[in-house]
């Protein structure tokens, strides 16, 4: 793996941390402006992801997949970023904190409208990361040294593609409310 892939690494084991350093800071130890500003460091570890990955094109190095994975992550992250941390606030409240209500699983329509939500998001992910990309590309200006990033930007299309089929699916096909079996 090269130095890109393994800050992507870094990046993503550094997004977990912060996450979990400010809900435990949070609910543990009830500082919730520290937990808070712990929680609102995530866009730092983006730009910092950002900046090596740029800087590391701009030294002449040739674009591998990592770094379009790079701008996959950076999209992911904006887009997704805070019903991420909302996601882990409620089981963390709920399941460490013994506090609140027990996360609702969906079905039917509900879980339709969920998943289309998510959808969206994924298009607002793909649109940030296929910008950065197409950025990349641009200041690179060599398209033998960023076909790689072509190729990202080709799969990452793909995979939204099946995934707005998964999201059609389920107003078509609903999913249905999972029922325990009693022995």
């Amino acid at each position: 793996m090269n130095f890109v892939a393994w800050m992507i690494v870094a990046c993503e084991i550094m997004f977990w941390i912060v996450i979990i350093l400010g809900l435990v800071t949070r609910y543990v130890f009830n500082r919730k402006k520290l937990g808070l500003f712990l929680m609102a460091l995530t866009p730092v570890i983006d730009l910092i992801l950002l900046i090596i990955t740029t800087f590391d094109l701009y030294r002449g190095a040739t674009a591998t997949v990592s770094h379009g994975i790079a701008a996959v992550y950076i999209g992911i992250s904006i887009g997704f970023g805070k019903s991420m941390i909302d996601w882990a606030d409620k089981r963390f409240l709920f399941y460490v904190k013994k506090e609140g209500t027990k996360p609702v699983v969906l079905s039917g329509m509900d879980y339709a409208l969920h998943y289309l939500k998510g959808f969206s998001k994924h298009i607002l992910s793909f649109l940030l990361g296929a910008g950065l990309i197409i950025m990349m590309i641009s200041l690179i200006k060599d398209t033998t040294r960023t076909e790689a990033l072509l190729d990202v930007i080709k799969i990452w299309a793909l995979v939204l593609g099946i995934d707005f089929l998964f999201t059609i699916s389920y107003f078509i096909w609903p999913k249905k409310k999972k029922t325990k079996i009693m022995f």
